[in-house]
């Protein structure tokens, strides 16, 4: 006789309501899940809702996805009780998120040896208020000229919040008229003057446990426009690397559900922008890529859930460093050994005999959906409440046509052609 488990995925959102309606669809559409051991598995997915909780109530779910606690803080210090007491599953970590921001992730890369473009932090131009800052200011703050930095480091540059923030206060500084001006207008954030790279290619990658996608990348386009379908954009070689500084990031953060940005000239990879605790997965935006989102999204999920697996909710340095401090490893042998720190980290092989197994239906069955009236009313949906009505049809043609485009790519490569 079988053994049957249930199993319960929490969605915690924000504003968000095209991806969790497809999430949910996919979901309701796995079925029973069958292992090798004869266990039958079900999987349901409800939305958390944010209200008071006693410290030693039972969590329900076995696995969050979170797009809201990264900036709002009751949901976020229920994940970390939940996570703690509870061992629910988190897709992203609190823990890590709250403490290892933008700033972190850049010099965590650096000591990894990855082309992190040349970065200074400084002071606050107005400093929160404490009633403390002022004796602090006049005892230990030095005096720096942020021009002669500036020169230093060479024009352009970009001045960022060190924690990031969605695109929140970045501005492209091209003299010294134009860095005084945003810094001036920082106020209370805390910036990085950045290094600009003259590059050939913005590359976007989206890593949803071991599934990476990298995505052409055009930052000043519209939205609906940044992310290019393009294919082999690059070339093997540095499309390898760009995979391998993403889960690199993942895994060391013990991050599942982020993006990576990183700018490629010629045969260098430069990475920019890697802490994203919310990464993008609008199907506005990712149009032609929803899909493989979706997808990875369902299968890593199912997999975390049905095998057990144990989340590592703090960072480990210390493989990660043993192999970044070793003279004998050249910048080659040092990714090649990040990514079986990766591959070790996300169980990849047991993941793909996972999905080989357990999860063989999916694709076929993500295709049925895409191509279902139900799916093309969530897209209408979601155009409806993002766009002006006049806009409404040309933006209807528009996505309609790059998932048509997509539905034609995805049956000619099951044909085999």
């Amino acid at each position: 006789m079988s053994t049957q488990r249930d199993h319960l995925i929490g969605l915690l959102l924000g504003a968000e309501e095209d991806w969790p309606t497809a999430f949910e669809a996919i979901a309701g559409r796995l079925g029973v899940l069958r292992t090798p051991d004869g266990t039958e598995h079900r999987i349901a997915t409800e939305r958390v809702t944010i209200e008071p909780f006693n410290l030693r109530d039972k969590a329900r779910q076995d696995l969050c996805i979170d797009r809201l606690a990264y900036w709002y803080y009751h949901p976020r210090e229920w994940l970390k009780k939940a996570a703690l007491m509870d061992d629910v599953y988190l897709l992203n970590s609190p823990f890590t998120f709250q403490s290892m921001e933008k700033h972190s992730a850049y010099c965590a890369l650096l000591r990894l040896g990855m082309k992190v473009p040349d970065t200074v932090l400084v002071p606050y131009k107005h400093p929160v208020d404490n009633a403390r800052w002022a004796y602090t200011s006049s005892k230990y703050n030095q005096q720096f000229d942020l021009d002669a930095i500036a020169e230093t480091m060479g024009y352009p540059l970009f001045m960022k919040p060190f924690d990031g923030g969605g695109w929140r206060g970045v501005s492209k500084v091209r003299d010294s008229a134009e860095l005084n001006r945003s810094y001036d207008e920082s106020g209370e954030m805390l910036m990085h003057l950045q290094e600009s790279i003259d590059f050939d290619v913005f590359a976007r990658a989206l890593t949803i446990g071991p599934e990476t996608m990298v995505m052409k990348f055009r930052p000043d386009e519209p939205m609906h426009e940044r992310y290019a379908v393009a294919h082999d954009f690059l070339s093997p070689a540095v499309g390898a690397e760009t995979i391998t500084i993403s889960q690199t990031v993942n895994a060391f953060f013990r991050w599942e559900f982020n993006s990576c940005e990183m700018l490629v000239k010629g045969d260098q990879v430069y990475p920019i922008d890697y802490a994203n605790a919310c990464p993008d997965v609008a199907v506005t935006s990712l149009h032609y890529y929803f899909p493989w989102a979706m997808t990875a999204l369902a299968k890593w999920s199912a997999f975390c859930v049905v095998t057990d697996r144990v989340a590592k909710t703090q960072v480990d340095t210390g493989p990660w460093f043993a192999i970044a401090d070793d003279p004998a490893l050249d910048y080659a042998a040092k990714l090649a050994a990040y990514q079986r720190l990766a591959d070790e980290h996300f169980e990849t092989e047991r993941y793909q005999e996972f999905c080989a197994t357990s999860l063989a239906h999916v694709d076929e069955m993500v295709f049925d959906y895409i191509c279902s009236t139900e799916f093309k009313t969530m897209l209408t949906s979601t155009i409806h409440q993002t766009y002006p009505p006049h806009e409404w049809e040309r933006f209807e043609a528009h996505f309609g046509g790059l998932m048509r485009m997509w539905i034609d790519d995805t049956a000619r490569r099951h044909r085999g052609g």
